[in-house]
């Protein structure tokens, strides 16, 4: 199984999109996942066949990413144009860069408490799919729509890429987002198993809260949602699947407060034994001990942004060894 990287895990650094290939090739991977555009310093065809003979010349696998293709997403960016506009652009980036995937998503966790309910969310996600089916065919490049930030659960992804078709949709799997989703990640990775074709790995630490549970990101092997598990699963589910990690530390736990009626009104679907094997991880859950910088995302001053561009690379290349020497990949 090939070990890669999203560049996310990296983004205090400042680097280039070169820099991030370099990087990857020091500390051994596989793979480096663009799951944004914001190292490359331009778009042209020229630049774009300069990054992948760099790549080639390195050994590593591009992939390439990008935001939200729901148009009533709050975190689709219509300046840029359509959706359709949007993925027909990209997919000539992943073209370029050799990239057999296109990561995208739905949004985030406000679309399932949106004016506009979350069907009609997928209903837009499902016809923008549908309107690029040709080129993603006839390219050879399949959209993988990633679980993000707490939009879909395993069991609504599946459906999507079912509704669409998965002959040119599948699932880019993070379970770290299935955590936010109040999913145990196996949960997850059971329903997304036979459409995975990329992945965001990431481990987790949740515990109990009085408003229900908290969960905080954590470098590989130092959750307590049982990521080893995870990983034995997954490359016995999805063995041609790169593991790639998008390890995202320095953020305060966030509280799921499922004891409270509001946040069901974003989970009215949801079968209770789904939640019974998340309630089992988090009954287990202690505090978490080990070092780590935290700060809140509008909090971060120079001092915490040096802090936290070292705590990046350590966290990553913990992970990498983790991986490894201890998961053996």
């Amino acid at each position: 199984m090939k070990l890669g990287l999203d560049i996310y895990s990296l983004r205090f650094q400042g680097w280039n999109a070169f820099e991030h290939l370099d990087y990857a090739a020091r500390i051994g991977l596989d793979v480096v996942h663009f799951s944004d555009l914001e190292p490359f310093e331009r778009l042209d065809d020229d630049y774009l066949r300069q990054l992948k003979a760099r790549a080639d010349a390195l050994g590593l696998l591009i992939e390439v990413g990008m935001g939200s293709i729901c148009p009533t997403s709050s975190a689709f960016h219509a300046n840029e144009g359509s959706a359709v506009e949007q993925v027909r652009r990209m997919l000539h980036v992943a073209e370029l860069l050799g990239s057999p995937v296109l990561r995208c998503l739905l949004g985030g966790i406000r679309e399932r408490f949106s004016a506009t309910p979350l069907r009609e969310h997928i209903a837009g996600l499902v016809a923008v799919c549908r309107a690029v089916r040709q080129p993603c065919l006839d390219l050879g490049i399949k959209l993988a729509i990633e679980n993000h930030a707490g939009d879909l659960q395993g069991r609504e992804l599946r459906a999507i890429i079912e509704q669409a078709g998965p002959e040119y949709v599948g699932a880019c799997i993070d379970p770290g987002n299935a955590v936010w989703a109040m999913e145990d990640p196996l949960s997850n990775l059971e329903y997304l198993a036979p459409y995975v074709v990329t992945s965001h790995g990431r481990d987790s630490h949740v515990m109990a809260h009085p408003r229900g549970a908290t969960f905080q990101w954590a470098p590989f092997g130092a959750g307590n949602v049982g990521i080893d598990r995870w990983v034995t699963r997954f490359r016995e589910l999805c063995p041609a699947v790169p593991l790639t990690l998008e390890i995202i530390t320095g953020r305060p736990p966030t509280v799921l407060p499922y004891f409270e009626d509001a946040h069901w009104a974003g989970y009215r679907d949801m079968p209770a034994w789904e939640l019974a094997r998340f309630e089992a991880l988090v009954r287990e859950g202690r505090p978490y001990l080990l070092p780590m910088v935290t700060v809140a995302a509008g909090d971060v001053t120079p001092e915490f942004h040096d802090a936290l561009t070292a705590q990046q690379r350590l966290d990553v290349e913990r992970s990498v060894r983790y991986c490894r020497e201890t998961l053996g990949i």
